[in-house]
């Protein structure tokens, strides 16, 4: 009966995320770690609505509000339940999913011991992950068109900082991208966006401190208090213990050692509508970002937003190979005669390369665009 109860809870979960995952032992295990029985009870509430009311969880939880206020504060501090108000001042309940953004992301942004069992749980979501793979490779036709349909997991925000030798990287208009008239072009550059907000959080990049688990330190950063919330989200960080406020001033002189250290700023908007606020921003580097690595794992779809584009000047490129080391989604490589080109489609305009650049051959052009890349196909 434990386990029925647990899978049935696991179905909830999942459905509440925009990544298709499999429900299998390996998810239940975890969940048996992070929940106990009497919150699947109360995660059954949310079968058929992910977002509710006080008004509404009292229906379909049949719990007196006392109760649900209960349960909602202990899963809130485990990153399953998020409850801030909405925009017009009315208190949602919302389930997360365990990944991408929910729990599994909560519980590694926040400080944690490095202990056996933390080093088992660490362990088990890597289990999963690798059986995500395999599901989704096994049924890959059948994913494939989920993805095409999906609207950009998050959007790029490039270096716009000066380059190694201190000049301006130089941003020229692309006349072949064009912004359509109803797109709402959101903020480009980091300390705009630092500036919006009066609430801002940060916590523990979730991927790296993962893979410090793991025993599989980063390699690009020693960076790990880096993973920036704003508004809502800064103050449900904060609340939950997952992270801590900081002032404008920290958050500027954090996204500044990002940069120095070649990370690329990823943000993130409600609903992936580039319209609306944005409402995070992580500082990701090759090896260890999520969705980068699941991309490359065969996972998911690299489905990104950018306002921007890398182009090479072969005329002052010396192909020393800084861009295709640095380039994070591998869209960047020597052709015959050791001139660096750019891959157009694969190029999600992080300024990564033009950054680093020792010769400044690398330039952004402007115009606003969907990446998308499917996983690769492994079997």
């Amino acid at each position: 009966m434990s386990d029925e109860k647990y899978k049935k809870a696991a179905f909830i979960i999942t459905k509440a995320g925009v990544l298709p995952t499999p429900v299998n032992k390996t998810l239940i295990d975890i969940l048996k770690l992070q929940l106990t029985e009497d919150e699947l009870d109360f995660i059954n509430a949310f079968k058929r609505k992910t977002s509710q009311t006080m008004e509404q969880l009292k229906k379909s939880s049949k719990m007196p509000e006392a109760q649900i206020l209960s349960f909602v504060k202990g899963l809130a501090k485990k990153g399953f339940i998020f409850n801030q108000p909405s925009s017009k001042g009315v208190m949602v309940y919302r389930l997360l999913p365990l990944l991408m953004v929910g729990a599994f992301e909560y519980l590694y942004m926040k400080k944690i011991e490095y202990n056996e069992m933390d080093k088992k749980l660490a362990k088990m979501f890597l289990d999963y992950f690798e059986e995500t793979r395999d599901f989704i490779q096994g049924n890959y036709d059948q994913v494939l068109p989920i993805f095409e349909k999906m609207l950009p997991l998050d959007r790029t925000m490039p270096i716009l900082a000066d380059t190694v030798q201190g000049d301006e990287i130089n941003l020229s208009v692309n006349e072949e991208i064009e912004v359509p008239e109803e797109v709402i072009l959101p903020t480009q550059k980091v300390e705009e966006l630092i500036e919006k907000f009066d609430d801002i959080s940060v916590g523990h990049c979730f991927c790296r401190h993962h893979r410090d688990l793991l025993g599989k330190p980063c390699k690009h950063t020693d960076l790990r208090e880096n993973c920036f919330t704003f508004g809502k989200s800064a103050r449900y960080i904060a609340e939950q213990g997952f992270g801590r406020s900081i002032s404008k001033e920290e958050a500027l002189d954090i996204m500044k050692k990002s940069e120095d250290d070649g990370l690329v700023h990823k943000a993130f908007h409600p609903h992936s509508d580039i319209s609306k606020v944005e409402t995070s921003i992580c500082n990701c580097c090759k090896d260890c970002c999520g969705t980068l690595e699941w991309w490359r794992m065969g996972i998911v779809a690299l489905i990104n937003s950018t306002n921007f584009l890398s182009q090479i000047d072969p005329d002052l490129c010396s192909g020393c190979g800084t861009c295709v080391e640095k380039c994070p989604v591998d869209a960047i490589e020597l052709n015959d005669s050791d001139i660096a080109v750019v891959n157009a489609e694969y190029c999600f305009g992080c300024g990564v390369c033009a950054h680093f650049c020792p010769e400044n051959a690398i330039t952004l052009l402007e115009g606003m665009r969907k990446v998308y890349i499917p996983p690769p196909r492994l079997r």
